[in-house]
C-alpha cells in the first residue's frame, strides 16, 4: 500500500523536539509533499537554533523511511532569522563567528574566513553556470562532464537545478538512488558518470514550489550525503541567475571554479556578465567562457549562419580577461541527441562536436591545473 501524508503525520508525531513538544504540534513543518513511495518536507526553525534541531531532522527522516512503502525520503532543515522561525530558541544567541550553513552566513567583521570542508573523494569540484536560461547550459554541462571522462577523468554530475532539472533526460536516466552505507544515496551511473538530481527524487511534472532555504539544504544534501567515490572532478549544473544555489555552493563548497555558458547575443552577454561579476565577487575563480549555439550549419547545404550574432563571448573574454574556452554550433545532432538522452559526446565520440566539447573539457583541466584553494567568502544573507 502506498504511504499516505495521514502516515507521514502519525509517524513525525513520535518525534520530539528539543522542547519536548511532538514534531507536528511544533509549527516547523512545512507542506508535505508524498508520491510514488517519495516523501519532502522542510522544518523551518530560528538561525540559532539549527544545531539542537539537527537531530531532529536526523529522526524525522528516520521515521519517515520507516514507513512501509516509503522508499526515500528528503527532510530539510531550514533556518531563519534570529527571532522570526517558529521553533526559536529565544533565550540563545548565534555565536560570534558562527554562520550555520543553511543560507545565513552572520560571521564577525574581522578573522579569517574558514576553509570550506571538501567532499570526501572529490579532488575538484566545478560550477557550469549562466547568467540567464535558455542558452542550453545543461547540455553543456552533460558534454563537458563527458569531455572530462574521455580525457581520463574520474567524473561526477550534480544536477543543482533544483526548479528544473534537465540531466535526467539528458543522459536518459531514470529510477532513483539505492541507500549505501553509512546512510548515503548511491548516484545514479550514465555513460560512465557519476549522477546525481533531484529529478532522481520526484515526477518529471511535479512543481518544486521550494522556498530558498530549504532548496539550499537540499542541495548541500545531495552534495555531502551522497557516496561519490573517488572523482577528479565534480561537474555541477547550476541553475541560471546568481541567486541562492549559487551563493550556497561558493559558500559551503570548495569550488575550484566555474564555467560560463552564454550565447553570441547582447541579452545574454548582458547576463552572463553578472554571472561573471557574482562568481568573482564571490572569490570562485572563472575559468573561462563557452558561446554556446555560436553559428548554425544547415544540414542539407552546410551554410552558415549566425544566428545570434558571432563572437560576442569571445569578445566579452577577452575584455573581461577571462579565457574563451571555446564555440559550440546551433546543430540538429546536439538538439536531437540531447533530447534522446544519447549526448553526442558519448554516442558520436569521433564527431566534430565531440571534438569541440573534448577540446573544451582538455582547457577546463588544464585551467584546474592552475587554480589553488580558496576560503569561504563572507555572506550576509537578510532574509
Amino acid at each position: 500500500m502506498a504511504p499516505t501524508k495521514d502516515d507521514v503525520l502519525a509517524s513525525l508525531a513520535r518525534v520530539k523536539t528539543p522542547s519536548g513538544l511532538a514534531l507536528t504540534d511544533s509549527g516547523t513543518l512545512s507542506e508535505i509533499v508524498v508520491g510514488d513511495g517519495k516523501v519532502f518536507f522542510s522544518i523551518t526553525v530560528d538561525a540559532s537554533a539549527v544545531k539542537a534541531w539537527d537531530p531532529v531532522r536526523a529522526a524525522a527522516e528516520a521515521a519517515v523511511k520507516a514507513i512501509p512503502g516509503v522508499t526515500s525520503a528528503l527532510v530539510a532543515l531550514t533556518a531563519e532569522r534570529s527571532g522570526t522561525g517558529p521553533g526559536a530558541s529565544r533565550p540563545a544567541a548565534a555565536p560570534a563567528g558562527g554562520g550555520h550553513g543553511h543560507g545565513h552566513a552572520h560571521g564577525p567583521a574581522g578573522g579569517g574566513a574558514p576553509q570550506q570542508p571538501a567532499v570526501p573523494g572529490v579532488a575538484s569540484i566545478i560550477a557550469v553556470a549562466s547568467g540567464k536560461g535558455g542558452v542550453g547550459k545543461s547540455t553543456t554541462a552533460v558534454n563537458i562532464a563527458l569531455g572530462l571522462a574521455a580525457i581520463g577523468q574520474r567524473v561526477g554530475l550534480l544536477d543543482a537545478d533544483i526548479y528544473g532539472p534537465s540531466v535526467p533526460r539528458l543522459l536518459g536516466l531514470s529510477g532513483k538512488p539505492q541507500m549505501g552505507p553509512g546512510n548515503k544515496l548511491i548516484p545514479l551511473k550514465g555513460f560512465g558518470l557519476e549522477v546525481m538530481s533531484i529529478g532522481f527524487l520526484v515526477e518529471e511534472e511535479t512543481p518544486m514550489i521550494w522556498r530558498g532555504p530549504m532548496v539550499m539544504s537540499a542541495l548541500t544534501q545531495m552534495l555531502r550525503e551522497v557516496d561519490w567515490g573517488t572523482l577528479d572532478v565534480l561537474v555541477v549544473d547550476m541553475p541560471p541567475g546568481t541567486g541562492d544555489a549559487q551563493l550556497t555552493m561558493a559558500q559551503q563548497v570548495p569550488l575550484r571554479g566555474a564555467v560560463i555558458v552564454s550565447t553570441p547575443q547582447d541579452l545574454a552577454l548582458i547576463d552572463a556578465r553578472r554571472g561573471i561579476a557574482m562568481f568573482r565577487r564571490v572569490n570562485v575563480p572563472v575559468l573561462g567562457i563557452v558561446e554556446n549555439m555560436s553559428y548554425f550549419l544547415c544540414p542539407k547545404c552546410g551554410e552558415r549562419s549566425d544566428v545570434f550574432g558571432h563572437g560576442g563571448a569571445r569578445d566579452e573574454a577577452a575584455r573581461l580577461g577571462v579565457p574563451f574556452l571555446g564555440e559550440v554550433p546551433l546543430h540538429m545532432d546536439i538538439r536531437e541527441t540531447s533530447d534522446a538522452g544519447r549526448p553526442v559526446m558519448a554516442t558520436a565520440p569521433d564527431g566534430p562536436h565531440a571534438t569541440i566539447y573534448r577540446d573544451i573539457a582538455t582547457k577546463v583541466r588544464d585551467q584546474l591545473a592552475g587554480t589553488g584553494g580558496r576560503s569561504a567568502p563572507r555572506i550576509v544573507i537578510e532574509a
